[in-house]
């Protein structure tokens, strides 16, 4: 049985409604096969396909047209926006049965992933880390990083609340719409100074609230400075 708070389109196919999570809003014409795992409080957008095996965290939101084939593990909190494509065989050819041979994506908490954006069998996708719209992913991104273009570059750092840092010579930073500073490490890793990479999201302290999460997907080219939120 489902919660009384998860929502299910009429148009839409969940094999397994059981295992949806408490709250989850499932829209037209999705696709979750048996197997599948949708933490409580995310959202799936028109045309969603989640294969079985998959995994989805708590209050990860799927925007339209997005396909998460087997493999895919998607931490909390994470924003994959319209007809962004996660991967799971290198070499495909339609007459070979790959099945043995798809390969793990992983996207770690607080993520976005842009419009559009490719992302290559076995890559991670860091904590809090941003990929623009229409890159193609095909190494890792570290926690925060900031990734554009084809193949998929850094390009910077992103805060938790999607604003781009600007690291001082003493490698720190401050988000311009949290205050929450950031601390670039002698092994190369950012870390947040005022929440731990794993905590759930809080609210701001400051610039009366905040919605990373938008409605269509990522920067495009090099994104505004940190004065201006990106649009997602």
């Amino acid at each position: 049985m489902t919660s009384s708070d998860t929502f299910i389109h009429p148009t839409a196919c969940v094999e397994e409604p059981e295992l949806l999570g408490a709250g989850t809003r499932v829209w037209h014409f999705v696709h979750v096969q048996a197997g599948a795992e949708i933490g409580a409080h995310s959202s799936l957008g028109h045309a969603v396909f989640v294969a079985r095996g998959a995994r989805l965290g708590r209050g990860v939101r799927v925007q339209n047209h997005v396909s998460i084939f087997a493999g895919a593990v998607i931490e909390d909190e994470v924003f994959l926006g319209p007809a962004c494509v996660l991967t799971n065989v290198r070499n495909p050819r339609a007459a070979i049965d790959r099945r043995h041979a798809f390969e793990r994506i992983l996207v770690r908490r607080g993520a976005t992933i842009g419009a559009n954006a490719t992302l290559l069998p076995g890559v991670t996708v860091g904590r809090h880390a941003f990929v623009a719209a229409g890159a193609v992913v095909s190494r890792d991104v570290p926690d925060y990083g900031f990734v554009i273009g084809v193949p998929a570059r850094q390009a910077g750092w992103m805060s938790r609340h999607g604003e781009r840092l600007e690291l001082s010579s003493s490698g720190t930073a401050t988000c311009s719409a949290s205050g929450w500073s950031y601390r670039l490490g002698p092994d190369g890793h950012l870390v947040c100074l005022d929440l731990d990479e794993d905590a759930p999201m809080v609210e701001p302290t400051r610039n009366g609230g905040d919605d990373c999460s938008g409605d269509a997907g990522g920067h495009r080219g090099a994104g505004p400075s940190r004065s201006a939120a990106p649009r997602l």
